[in-house]
């Protein structure tokens, strides 16, 4: 070997340095190369070992050196090619012959930065450990004097209200020969939307695969017409197909309007069309997952389908400055796009924004609490998902949102509007799969309704991905599932009646979850919208900073 071939080899890296490990069993391989043809990344890849051996035959066996050639599998050790641990070679092998297997060890996050360039990836924040959500418990159960509900055959109505809810005494009303009406020269009245308290959050057209976000859509127009569940899905940044923003199932979608306004043109120009008023109308200002950075859909997500809705030339990247460009400051910006966006729709549509969890979400509440035009307002802790990230901001930037929304509810307890602004909570719901427990913590601590997007990704089509840098292939186009990506060869895999399914399936058995979370508190008809003294925690540190129970 020349010394540059040894200087080569001496600067690979070896299986102990990433994050997954392939374990091949050579005894039950059929060599059939489906793990390989699958793999999302290219980390493995059919090869041929050399191996020598000493073999001896005949009736006076002499002994003599055979070569022998094998065909197998073998891992790349190229950063580039790294192991994800998505497990698709495990889905397809007839024989259950490889599996990653997590490498507790690895130093992966010493060697992913090629090129000069900080780590992307996918997904939710790396933190297998509990949440601050998921640590809390419902300790107050009604006994004798104030009886707890039947949770199977009491009537229940898990619903909450999505806009600006006005004392009796500012409603432009007035009771005339024994009915209600509204006054001649009345006041503005506004809009209101009485919906399910676990809205699907925002995930694009583009971030999403067509056939995902077809399954989702179905999912949400099936639980509102045959389940009468009025749940709501957000479009997230994108826009929506013309067709389906002329139709009568536009009144179940949430239109998201960020700082690169991608899709926007389409939508504009539909509202003369439109059937039915979408539900809300989101101000998108940041995302938990990366806050106080923009959006981004990398160039090889946008195909012939992304780029006709959000109007744009194919193959580039789209990226959403972190502000609204047009707009001085988010003061500005939030009154300024509130007021345009209720024009635009005659003022019978929710307009809210959504902020990343901040320690100046005061501020930005303070601000809508003042504003008659306000809807609400929603944050996204820490825990959120994303499609595209920098590692360094989704592991290390951000606020947890149990302390977020539990401040600004007590902030608005003082100004007296506690019943009036909805807070929205959104960004790790469901992290560990207890979905309705945390919607019921975050609606003890103040929230009026919580957003999901991992949850349903991972429970209605089987993510893969999850918190110990799993998969996490969401930005890059090459999800094995099929959720994330625009390549048909990939998104084929999903079927979109089967996402459906399951997403019905989840906000069916949590409408379940949360009647038996609620019967015991007595609450059947309204939710416990900062009932904090049903809750309890083992941590005396979390117990003070969100002002509930200390339990040990």
């Amino acid at each position: 070997m020349e010394p540059a071939e040894r200087l080569d080899q001496n600067h690979e890296l070896t299986l102990k340095e990433l994050p997954y490990i392939i374990r091949w069993r050579e005894d039950r391989c059929t060599r059939c190369g489906r793990c390989t043809a699958v793999c999302p990344v290219n980390a493995i890849e059919p090869t041929v070992f050399a191996q020598r051996l000493i073999h001896s035959e005949g009736p006076v066996p002499t002994p003599k050196t055979v070569r022998r050639l094998t065909q197998g599998v073998r891992q790349n050790v190229d950063i580039e090619r790294y192991c994800t641990g998505c497990g698709s070679c495990s889905l397809v092998c007839p024989t259950v012959a490889i599996e990653p297997e997590y490498n507790p060890q690895h130093k992966f996050l010493i060697f992913k930065n090629k090129g000069g360039v900080p780590y992307k990836r996918g997904g939710r924040r790396n933190d297998p450990s509990p949440s601050t959500v998921d640590q809390l418990k419902f300790t107050r159960i009604s006994m004798l004097t104030d009886p707890a509900l039947d949770a199977g055959r009491h009537e229940f109505r898990i619903r909450t209200l999505l806009g600006r809810n006005l004392p009796p005494e500012k409603l432009p009303l007035e009771q005339r020969n024994g009915h209600l009406q509204v006054r001649e020269e009345s006041g503005f009245i506004p809009p209101v939307r009485e919906i399910f308290p676990i809205r699907i959050g925002s995930m694009s057209v583009g971030a999403l695969s067509p056939h995902m976000w077809e399954g989702l859509a179905m999912g949400v127009a099936y639980l509102n017409e045959v389940e009468g569940l009025p749940v709501v899905m957000c479009s997230g940044e994108g826009g929506m197909p013309p067709r389906l923003l002329k139709s009568r199932f536009a009144k179940y979608f949430i239109l998201q309007i960020a700082s690169g306004y991608f899709g926007w043109d389409e939508i504009v120009h539909a509202i003369p069309e439109m059937t039915e008023d979408p539900a809300a109308i989101e101000i998108k200002y940041g995302q938990g997952a990366k806050p106080g950075d923009g959006g981004l859909l990398m160039a090889y997500k946008v195909l012939n389908l992304i780029a006709k809705i959000r109007g744009v030339p194919l193959y580039v990247d789209l990226a959403s400055p972190p502000t609204h460009q047009t707009k001085y400051s988010i003061e500005e910006a939030v009154a300024k796009m509130i007021q345009s966006m209720s024009m635009a729709w005659g003022f019978r549509v929710p307009v809210y924004p959504k902020i990343s969890g901040t320690k100046t979400a005061l501020a930005v509440l303070n601000n809508l609490a003042r504003n008659p035009y306000a809807a609400a307002l929603c944050i996204d802790g820490e825990d959120g998902g994303t499609g595209a990230a920098y590692n360094v901001s989704m592991d290390k930037m951000g606020h947890p949102i149990a302390s977020n929304i539990r401040d600004c509810y007590l902030d608005l307890v003082k100004q007296g509007k506690q019943n009036e602004l909805p807070l929205i909570a959104a960004g790790g719901m469901g992290k560990a799969g207890n979905l309705a427990a945390n919607a019921a913590a975050m609606i003890m601590l103040g929230a009026s309704a919580v957003d999901i997007g991992k949850y349903i990704m991972q429970a209605g089509a089987d993510c893969f991905g999850d918190e110990y840098n799993r998969c996490n292939l969401c930005n890059t186009g090459r999800c094995p599932r099929g959720i994330t990506t625009q390549d048909p060869k990939l998104y084929r895999r999903l079927d979109p009646d089967k996402v459906a399914e399951r997403v019905v399936d989840v906000f069916k058995a949590a409408d379940v979850e949360l009647k038996k979370i609620f019967a015991p508190l007595g609450r059947s008809t309204e939710l416990p919208i900062g009932m904090s003294d049903a809750l309890g925690v083992a941590d005396k540190a979390v117990a003070e900073r969100l002002e509930i129970s200390y339990v040990c």
